[in-house]
């Protein structure tokens, strides 16, 4: 196993887990700026009034885009399965 492989790996798996945590977290950041803009504008200082709607629109997110997420870790997974009879020398 050389080092470009290792670094192969590595990258692979944080460009999955930056994949996965974008679907789920720019939905609820672009929530979360509306709401806090909304709120500046008309003065309501109230913290469940961000927190709910962000909750919620991850949890639709997460039922909308789990067979994608999902998809995207099993592949992965299969790729590193594939890969293991080639590291046994």
């Amino acid at each position: 196993m050389t080092p470009e492989f290792v670094v192969t790996l590595g990258r692979g798996a944080l460009e999955v887990t930056l994949i996965m945590m974008a679907v789920l977290l720019l939905p609820a950041l672009v929530v979360g700026v509306v709401i806090g803009v909304l709120q500046a504008a008309t003065q309501i200082n109230e913290m469940t009034l961000s927190f709910i709607p962000k909750l919620l629109i991850t949890a639709l997110v997460l039922v909308v885009g789990g067979p994608y997420l999902l998809q995207v870790i099993t592949d992965y997974t299969t790729q590193l399965f594939g890969l293991i009879p080639s590291l046994v020398h």
